[in-house]
């Protein structure tokens, strides 16, 4: 029975209502270790999926999960439904590099130079 209760059936809820598992994760498993199984789990069809782990945001309990937490460290106490399924959001934000490339690109596109004489 110790076996069982040290599983977590959770479900990622992603940006546009649909959701990927449920799915049985330890509760040793890190955050970073949930959030390659998105990465590989992430629908084709979707635009604007995450390329790396560090794209993502895992969202539980109206927290933000850090990488190297453990999923048990993360359960909330009210989500502990016997049975129960675990729902955490998923946020996709683009790494500060690519943000930076179009920050560097729309600054070069609309730099406008004056000269009078």
């Amino acid at each position: 029975m110790a076996g069982v209760q040290d599983q977590l059936e959770i479900k990622f809820r992603l940006f546009d209502g649909s959701d990927i598992g449920p799915k049985a994760f330890p509760a040793a498993a890190s955050v970073a270790t949930l959030k390659e199984s998105i990465l590989a789990q992430w629908p084709k069809e979707k635009d604007n999926g995450p390329k790396t782990v560090k794209d993502v945001k895992l969202i539980s309990a109206g927290k933000i999960l850090e990488n190297n937490r453990t999923v048990g460290e993360c359960r909330s106490p009210l989500c502990d439904i016997p049975g129960g399924v675990t729902t955490m959001h998923v946020v996709v934000q683009p790494s500060s590099v690519d943000k930076e490339k179009k920050a560097a690109n729309q600054s070069k596109q609309n730099k406008c130079v004056c000269v009078i004489l």
